[in-house]
């Protein structure tokens, strides 16, 4: 499953033939870094990538904004586009998977780390999650009264896997003198 895929079809297939550019600000616009992989940046590749392999067409280059702007291309999806969205779409569905994180990996080699150091290492992450769902509360809170379909519980998805991350870090400061006793 490829998210930057199934977001730019899914665009093309929405709103019609977009440049890239109005595709960048549709993520911008929809937040997607918040809930997604995707970096706006990168959908320029995906559309040349795409276009390679025809879930993309270039239907026309466009100037907007007076003689100074640079040159736009525009694409449309493709039939074989739409069917490839349909895949992405069927595939994010089913695909059921919690990432790993590499703080994981790294809390397995720490013995070198005081008791503090260690405490204070994973209290800044903590603080760092607090400070991420502060802001997503403020995106939420911003964003309600225009969320529509299933769009509320896409952000409280990302708050409950916030507090969850949160807990857990909470947890670990809390047993942190007994686990780092029995080793």
């Amino acid at each position: 499953m490829n998210s930057a895929r199934l977001f730019v079809l899914s665009i093309l297939a929405r709103r019609g033939p977009m440049h890239g550019y109005q595709i960048r600000q549709e993520a911008k616009l929809d937040r997607t870094e918040l809930w997604t992989d995707i970096k706006p940046g990168s959908l320029y590749n995906v559309l040349h990538r795409m276009e390679q392999v025809n879930f993309v067409e270039v239907v026309r280059t466009e100037r907007g904004g007076g003689g100074n702007s640079p040159e736009r291309t525009v694409y449309a999806i493709t039939d074989e586009g739409r069917a490839e969205l349909l895949i992405q779409r069927d595939a994010a569905l089913r695909d059921v998977r919690v990432r790993p994180d590499p703080v994981d990996l790294a809390l397995q080699y720490v013995p070198d780390l005081s008791e503090q150091e260690l405490r204070d290492a994973i209290d800044a992450r903590r603080q760092a999650l607090l400070a991420n769902l502060a802001m997503m509360q403020q995106e939420h809170r911003t964003a309600r009264p225009y969320l529509t379909g299933l769009e509320p519980m896409l952000f409280e998805h990302n708050l409950a896997r916030l507090r969850a991350e949160i807990a857990w870090h909470e947890a670990l400061l809390e047993e942190l003198p007994t686990l780092l006793a029995d080793t």
